[in-house]
């Protein structure tokens, strides 16, 4: 789970999860020039395939260990052997700004590193089973087109956006990984993280 560089805003609250999602999709490379339309319809189907997973449990090894902050990360997935790196300081970073924005309620005690771990594990799912497979058919982008055959295409990206999607519904949470990534990263930046207006939390 990576913590996204974003500028930090009066509220960042106002994003809507998708709106997080298209961001994500838009700073990675190789869709500098895409359509925003195209993208937040990537954004969409991409977070419909998390939310819709079955939940999944996760078969790596679990370690935990501080450097996240370093690194602008709360968790990561390496394949050999197969682990999931879980950092303390980051985790505990989030947990603060949670508090300090007043976002409580969204995110409730535990639940970061829950996330985190929820967030790795679909990484996991992705990398050793069929289910990539599926999503690159749920996201509808052909790397090739010959009459009918059609070759399903690789979106970058995408698979991060359903790990937030999967995380967020099987946590629980009220609002994506996607927008507490961008308050840490706002916080480990040095910039202030004001709490939501009341608007923002009632259309969430």
């Amino acid at each position: 789970m990576t913590v996204e560089n974003a500028t930090a805003r009066a509220d960042l609250a106002a994003t809507d999860d998708i709106g997080w999602a298209v961001r994500l999709l838009a700073a990675t490379p190789t869709h500098e020039h895409r359509d925003p339309e195209l993208l937040r319809r990537w954004a969409r189907a991409a977070d419909a395939y998390g939310a819709a997973l079955a939940p999944v449990e996760c078969t790596a090894r679990i370690v935990e260990s501080e450097g996240g902050l370093a690194r602008g990360l709360l968790a990561r997935y390496t394949s050999r052997p197969a682990t999931v790196e879980l950092y303390t300081d980051t985790i505990a970073l989030a947990e603060r700004v949670v508090d300090a924005r007043g976002w409580r309620d969204w995110y409730p005690p535990g639940s970061v590193r829950a996330a985190a771990l929820a967030h790795e594990a679909v990484h996991v799912h992705l990398h050793h089973g069929p289910a990539r497979a599926a999503l690159k058919r749920a996201l509808g982008h052909s790397a090739l087109r010959l009459g009918r055959l059609r070759v399903p295409g690789h979106v970058a990206g995408a698979e991060e956006v359903a790990a937030h999607a999967y995380a967020r519904t099987v946590c629980g949470l009220g609002r994506s990984p996607l927008l507490l990534t961008a308050a840490v990263a706002a916080e480990a930046d040095g910039a202030p993280t004001p709490p939501p207006t009341r608007d923002a939390r009632r259309e969430n």
